[in-house]
């Protein structure tokens, strides 16, 4: 896939037309990057953003006691770094890729010309920027209000959403999930534990069976998990 063809399936650059298709093509720039290599770190000058087209990549914050936040793992096709480029600030978190992929970045001020030729460019980001911020609304408050079991049985249910299935894959391993609920590897593996002698799921390595859906989300939202 050439680098016009990648921007056509960003959804950020949706409904675009095709000369602006093109323009974007001539100023991203591709680069590579393998399996734990840093994209950028936190304090970083931020002069772009990128839009990851193969993949994966967590962004996180580290503790002053090293502890890893993961604050959220780009999928294909979505934009990272966005807002401090567009804000002419540092990057506030760290990027890493978590296998071997390919990003096109954007830097800020050719970018920002496109977007005073094409205000649908920028309607596309805003829309981009609120639903990031929902999302982002949503982690604090599963960290600081919801129990572990809520979170994993919310994490699941959004998993189970985007692949439109009951039989979803985690494509994260432990270690990676625990940092994204905010908890350890050894608590995630009890709370499935428990989730299967309860009938709500059924494991099988990455592979989980949603059995109990509506038990799935009266958890997500509130209720106790039984031991």
């Amino acid at each position: 896939m050439d680098i016009r063809d990648s921007i056509r399936y960003i959804p950020l650059f949706k409904g675009l037309p095709e000369g602006q298709i093109e323009e974007l093509s001539r100023i991203a720039i591709r680069y590579s990057f393998v399996k734990n290599q840093v994209i950028f770190s936190e304090g970083d000058e931020a002069d772009g953003f990128y839009v990851l087209i193969s993949g994966r990549v967590k962004i996180f914050k580290v503790s002053r006691e090293g502890k890893e936040q993961i604050l959220h793992i780009i999928e294909p096709f979505e934009p990272f770094g966005e807002v401090p480029a567009f804000t002419g600030r540092r990057f506030p978190a760290h990027a890493e890729a978590m296998e071997d992929s390919t990003t096109l970045f954007f830097l800020r001020d050719s970018i920002t010309k496109l977007i005073k030729n094409d205000p649908s460019l920028a309607l596309n980001m805003l829309a981009l920027l609120s639903q990031r911020l929902r999302q982002f609304t949503v982690l604090v408050e599963n960290l600081s209000l919801k129990e572990v079991h809520q979170r994993l049985a919310a994490y699941m249910l959004l998993i189970s959403d985007r692949e439109q299935s009951d039989n979803i894959e985690l494509n994260i391993n432990k270690g990676q999930l625990a940092s994204l609920l905010g908890t350890i590897p050894e608590t995630i593996s009890r709370t499935l534990n428990k989730m299967t002698a309860n009938g709500l799921v059924e494991v099988q390595g990455k592979r989980i069976r949603l059995v109990d859906k509506k038990a799935l989300e009266d958890l997500a939202y509130g209720a106790k998990l039984d031991i």
